[in-house]
């Protein structure tokens, strides 16, 4: 009786593979990563009524048996669906990111594994500690978010009239924060893609230092474009932190080009500027001669080039 065994390849220790196979561990992943999401947001569906409370606290919401006559002068707002499918599609937005959001470890898991086995040692060495800060980073923006949101609701509804009521829909209500978090949690990371940077060898911190008066402006800038509330108290919250963290990033960089210099002192240099070379003359009785067995041919024998040629037939010109 003959039994059939299944021959387990090896594997390459250089995450080498056939494409078929990147592209069969590349289907594993993604399914084992959509299957996270979808399990993650079924979860999340049974707390969908707390999470709309969560998104829409930062807005001052009016009390129900409010008035139209007391709901002007931007006193509060009036949280309201414009369509029948409003209700559903809101929720199952809420749903879906909380459960994206939830899930985040198994599918940067495995994005990281896939990505892992054509990575070096010393690169694997950077990932893990760009995963170990980048998580904590994005969730101190997405907190800041949360602090200016109701500063920067009431700074933008104290400008309605008092002729005026404030309606807003929900699904605008979701966009809103979820565009706050967004933005506040990737922009904390910008010091982190420094830092990487000159780890990596790209940039030095005395070039990144020399960007201080473009960096400054360019995040202020980017504060008032890129936040949904495009008022000052936002732009400001954003803008100041990012500063922070940036001039910490060039005071990390500019200590790890220190120790490098101290490493290696042939690391500052430029491509076309050459080493100091060490000019010191040695003794010859210090160095140890070359023992007779291990001599080339004619180091034993003393003979030139020359020599051997002209015994052989052939003058110097052939």
């Amino acid at each position: 009786m003959l039994k059939s065994a299944r021959i387990k390849k090896e594997k390459d220790p250089e995450g080498r593979m056939p494409l078929a196979d990147h592209l069969r561990e590349l289907r594993n992943r993604l399914a084992k990563a959509m299957l996270a999401v979808v399990l993650a947001s079924v979860v999340a569906a049974f707390f969908s009524q707390q999470l709309m409370d969560l998104l829409s606290s930062p807005v001052p919401k009016c009390p129900p048996d409010t008035s139209l006559s007391e709901n002007t002068g931007g006193r509060c707002v009036v949280i309201a669906y414009q369509t029948m499918l409003s209700p559903f599609t809101s929720t199952v937005k809420v749903i879906m990111l909380a459960g994206l959001i939830a899930s985040s470890p198994v599918w940067l898991y495995q994005l990281w594994a896939f990505v892992a086995p054509g990575l070096h040692r010393s690169e694997k060495k950077y990932t893990y500690w760009f995963a170990a800060i980048a998580v904590p980073l994005f969730a101190a923006g997405a907190y800041t978010a949360f602090l200016i949101m109701p500063v920067s609701v009431r700074v933008l509804i104290s400008i309605t009239p008092d002729v005026a009521s404030n309606f807003l829909s929900l699904d605008d209500l979701l966009d809103f924060t979820t565009r706050m978090v967004l933005v506040f949690g990737l922009a904390f990371e910008l010091p982190l893609l420094l830092i990487m940077l000159n780890l990596t060898g790209v940039v030095t911190g005395k070039r990144m230092a020399g960007w201080w008066r473009a960096m400054v402006m360019g995040t202020f800038v980017f504060g008032a474009v890129a936040t949904p509330s495009t008022d000052p108290v936002g732009m400001i919250a954003l803008a100041g932190p990012i500063i922070v963290l940036y001039f910490i990033a060039v005071g990390f960089s500019l200590l790890n080009d220190r120790r490098r210099a101290r490493n290696n002192p042939d690391a500052q240099l430029a491509d076309d500027e050459a080493s100091v070379l060490d000019l010191t003359p040695e003794p010859v009785g210090a160095l140890d001669p070359v023992p007779a067995a291990r001599a080339l041919p004619e180091q034993a024998t003393g003979d030139s080039d020359g020599a051997r040629a002209h015994r052989a037939g052939y003058d110097d010109i052939t």
